[in-house]
């Protein structure tokens, strides 16, 4: 299986995550911004209802596999979609983002699959909350997330500075970033070209942190 994008720790396959996640190993967090069913096209993937609830019942079993912590994002109105996770984290948005069923959308859930790190590492317990107004980046990909929030969230789920890290659905490569500026190695697949290509020149960008 060969590589779209691969240096200094971070991989990215181009192709649907269906097909590549058996042939990849076991990562101690799965990060991930799945599709939400906005009609969007991403190559051969049309994001409706319906093919959103099959991508669900198909890629979720491999991704929780694949994973001995996931952290997965739902969006609001996909929640009950996905299997009970064990806990629901939730990303606070003081200043509303779009307007949903109820009004403005105040708060993301994020939906935990695994045990805590920290707790499971014997390192105190932290917060399941965090609050951030941070914009995401304009790049191309419609729905793009904001490296603060992605940060936190891969820090939240990876306690370890050798814990790997992948993102199934990387979209516009936001998980990687983080990872890579964190010291983590990590990996991405993504269907669609175009955001591999977005992905990996915000990599070769992108430097780590010290």
């Amino acid at each position: 299986m060969k590589a779209y994008y691969q240096e200094n720790g971070q991989t990215i396959y181009c192709g649907d995550c269906r097909e590549i996640l058996p042939e990849l190993g076991i990562y101690d967090l799965v990060l991930t911004d799945p599709p939400y069913a906005i009609e969007e096209h991403y190559d051969t993937y049309k994001d409706t209802d319906a093919n959103l609830s099959q991508l669900v019942l198909e890629a979720f079993p491999l991704i929780k596999r694949s994973g001995v912590v996931t952290l997965l994002t739902p969006g609001n109105k996909n929640q009950h979609l996905y299997p009970e996770p064990d806990w629901t984290l939730c990303w606070h948005i003081p200043a509303g983002m779009n307007i949903g069923r109820w009004g403005f959308i105040g708060w993301q859930p994020i939906l935990a699959y695994g045990k805590d790190p920290y707790l499971r590492e014997s390192k105190g317990c932290m917060p399941d909350t965090y609050s951030c107004n941070a914009a995401a980046e304009i790049n191309g990909h419609p729905t793009p997330k904001p490296e603060k929030i992605w940060k936190w969230l891969c820090k939240r789920g990876a306690s370890r500075a050798t814990d790997s890290v992948l993102d199934p659905f990387l979209g516009s490569g936001t998980t990687l970033v983080v990872a890579k500026q964190l010291g983590h190695k990590a990996t991405g697949i993504e269907i669609n070209e175009r955001y591999c290509e977005i992905a990996a020149n915000r990599l070769r960008q992108s430097v780590m942190e010290f």
